[in-house]
């Protein structure tokens, strides 16, 4: 399938000239390749950003009173933003394809983890399935965007990456295993350790400025669901959900979660690699 097109929106050509510039000294090269590498990524996280910021500021800001309640705001909000950054080209269409399978794989999740007191949305609203207000679909789909917008600002190749089926059937048993063991044993451990061992060769490389970088993909991922697992945090506190130990006042959300955000990123990039291809970085 043919990769995300790099001329296709807005910020391209901004960074096409801030790649352009140059420096005499290495002190300079470096921290302007540590900038740049930091607007890319700030880019890249545009989405979720605004709906972390959604979410920290309803909560702050928004009127109890309000005729509209606080989570149909969000939705309407979020669908407005998703709008708005396809209409002026800072998203590709194929990238609101990813972004728009990451809405409904995560609501399917949302309403059976929700009707198993997994978590719960405390307030009231009309946009919603069930127990799930909408909003709560463009929470993964902000992962979504994410991931699909970072692999092609920074142009990700991969070396050792494995078969492609076997990361498709990797991400089907994590998929499942989220559902099945509230009835059956979990078995995340032994996912874990079949991670390790398709990907535990891969490299990522990825082009911050003129030169490409590379890490090992599963400290990759580790990072990224660290960021989550501190997104996570605000949202809890914003009220967005809680988790059944959160209902009588906020506390940090348990560290283990991180192993779920790290489960759950390796379905996210199994998503975004069945429509933007994993090629091995070139020859030279």
């Amino acid at each position: 399938m043919p990769r995300f097109q790099t001329d296709r929106t807005r910020f391209a050509r901004i960074r096409a000239r801030l790649e352009t510039v140059d420096f005499a000294r290495p002190w300079q090269r470096w921290i302007y390749e540590f900038l740049l590498f930091g607007l890319k990524q700030a880019w890249a996280c545009l989405f979720g950003g605004l709906m972390l910021a959604l979410l920290v500021g309803t909560y702050l800001f928004y009127p109890l009173d309000a005729a509209l309640a606080r989570y149909d705001f969000l939705t309407l909000a979020a669908l407005a933003i998703q709008i708005a950054m396809l209409a002026f080209r800072l998203e590709t269409l194929g990238e609101a394809k990813v972004i728009l399978a990451f809405h409904v794989v995560g609501t399917i999740m949302e309403l059976f983890k929700t009707a198993n007191g997994s978590w719960i949305y405390p307030e009231s609203s009309l946009l919603r399935i069930g127990d799930v207000p909408l909003f709560s679909g463009f929470m993964y789909a902000a992962v979504g965007s994410y991931i699909a917008r970072i692999w092609r600002i920074f142009d990700f190749r991969f070396s050792h990456y494995p078969s492609h089926w076997a990361s498709y059937g990797l991400a089907t048993a994590i998929y499942v295993n989220f559902f099945a063991h509230h009835w059956l044993a979990d078995i995340r451990w032994l996912l874990f350790g079949i991670t390790a061992m398709l990907f535990w060769r891969c490299r990522v490389f990825f082009r911050p400025w003129k030169v490409r970088r590379r890490m090992p993909l599963l400290f990759g991922w580790l990072l990224v669901a660290l960021f989550i697992w501190f997104a996570e945090n605000l949202g809890t506190f914003a009220r967005a959900w809680t988790y059944p130990g959160q209902q009588d006042g906020w506390e940090m959300v348990s560290f283990a979660k991180l192993g779920s955000w790290y489960l759950l990123m390796i379905i996210s990039f199994v998503l975004v690699a069945l429509v933007n291809r994993a090629e091995k970085p070139e020859q030279s």
